[in-house]
């Protein structure tokens, strides 16, 4: 019998990860309450575990005196001394006081706390290990749909995805398997919640360290995102080595990298943006696939003003403001865009001057205002890829 428990203790642990101490001490502590319950809180013991035999023994804390008033607290001189020789009267031994009394409701006691025990040393070992995935993307598949809310199976727990985690444009159904990101993992008194996301821009950061090599090693590196879940995202890349190239790295051979990433968005359609120290240059490439002629920046106000051909100027803005909206939100800069045609001519004049051999270079000069950055260059014309919904945005340099 003894043996079985032992064996029960060690497939219990084997099959749930319980470590068998934990389940030892909670038993303990289950033996304790029901003591306790059934012999009096005010008797001091202590529970004994055999792990060889797998034996509980209950050993009460007596004083020794000379003549017995109360046995449940007291053992006389004579007793003691034939358990341990050297006792004296005023001494506290330990008594063996494991009773057959110990019945049927002393038992079903432990069995409720061994299993309160267990489950809660289950909860923390979930709770420990999705802490530890806290900002990673895992699999898993739709347990139930109650109102807005989607519970996500991930195994032995579920996670919950919240109506600001989903993205508009996906259609979400019971038992259709999905990946998403964690965001966040809180402890509670039922058990650890677990947030997921579809819609969190670093679930996009991540789909990307997956796809891209060179992301993942660290070569190339993400410095911003914007996201719009569903419609349109832009991404940011800077390589740290000049014989890369961050935004071809990222699309990848014949775009698949960034296609496989399209696919599992649902079509979104992303904006791969080459990133630039200089802050006009990379305001300038964020706009894309739209042309810039001029970008005036205040960098203390997070402010830029940005030159437009006229018939860019609604590409440049975006359905909706899309484009415009997503550059700001990469750039961390308050983007206000104008045509040529809107220019005020008191502040604003534009000359073309002849670089080089290479063709025209436009310059867009301010004049009685320091508080601009100049940034004189013309964008590279961009590939637009409808068909797999990819566009890059680079700058000549």
């Amino acid at each position: 019998m003894a043996n079985d428990f032992i064996q029960a203790l060690d497939e219990i642990e084997k099959e749930r990860g319980i470590p068998k101490d934990i389940l030892i001490d909670a038993i303990k502590s289950a033996l304790n309450t029901a003591y306790k319950r059934n012999f009096g809180a005010s008797q001091n013991f202590s529970v004994e575990f055999n792990e060889l035999s797998g034996e509980f023994k209950v050993f009460s804390q007596k004083a020794v005196v000379e003549e017995l008033k109360d046995d449940t607290t007291e053992i006389n001189i004579e007793d003691a001394r034939e358990l341990y020789p050297n006792s004296n009267i005023g001494d506290m031994i330990y008594v063996e006081t494991t009773s057959d009394k110990f019945g049927r409701i002393a038992a079903q006691t432990t069995k409720q706390v061994v299993v309160q025990k267990i489950r809660e040393a289950e909860r923390s070992l979930i709770y420990e290990k999705f802490l530890e995935r806290e900002g990673e993307i895992v699999t898993g598949i739709i347990q139930r749909i109650e109102g807005k809310t989607i519970y996500v199976s991930l195994g032995r727990t579920e996670g919950i995805m919240l109506l600001p985690d989903q993205v508009p444009t996906e259609n979400y159904e019971i038992d259709q398997r999905i990946k998403t990101y964690i965001y966040e993992v809180k402890n509670t008194t039922k058990g650890p919640n677990i947030f997921l996301s579809r819609s969190h821009p670093f679930f996009l950061k991540r789909l990307f360290e997956m796809e891209v090599p060179e992301i993942f090693d660290g070569v190339v590196e993400i410095k911003s995102i914007a996201r719009e879940a569903g419609y349109r995202s832009k991404i940011a890349v800077y390589s740290l080595d000049d014989k890369v190239d961050s935004v071809g790295a990222s699309v990848g051979p014949r775009g698949l990298r960034v296609q496989n990433i399209v696919n599992e968005l649902g079509g979104e359609k992303i904006d791969i943006i080459k990133y630039d120290k200089e802050p006009a240059r990379f305001i300038a490439n964020a706009l894309s696939p739209a042309k810039v002629l001029g970008v005036y920046v205040d960098e203390e106000e997070k402010i830029a003003q940005v030159i437009v051909p006229d018939y860019q100027l609604s590409l440049a803005i975006g359905k909706e403001g899309q484009n415009a909206r997503l550059a700001a939100k990469l750039t961390n800069y308050k983007v206000d865009i104008k045509s040529e045609s809107q220019l005020d001519e008191s502040d604003y004049f534009l000359n073309i001057e002849e670089e080089n051999d290479f063709g025209e270079e436009e310059y867009l000069e301010q004049d009685n205002n320091d508080d601009f950055n100049e940034i004189f260059d013309e964008s590279e014309e961009t590939d637009t890829d409808d068909d797999m919904n990819i566009k890059t945005g680079d700058d000549n340099g």
